[in-house]
């Protein structure tokens, strides 16, 4: 039987279910939080934070 674990999205900071979204290397990102970043122009404010927060995915935790 299938555990459904809880994961922490790197964006939003909230747990979802392994499969309501994706991981990169060892890091997870939620769909809804997907999705948005996908839509989301250069231009936009928000884009400088999306790219912030995936800089976690190469960072290494206790470096």
């Amino acid at each position: 039987m299938l555990e459904n674990h809880q994961l922490h999205c790197i964006i939003c900071g909230e747990h979802k279910a392994e499969g309501e979204g994706i991981r990169i290397v060892t890091e997870f990102i939620c769909q809804s939080c997907e999705i948005e970043m996908v839509q989301t122009d250069v231009k936009d404010a928000k884009y400088p934070f999306f790219i912030h927060q995936m800089k976690q995915i190469f960072v290494e935790k206790n470096a």
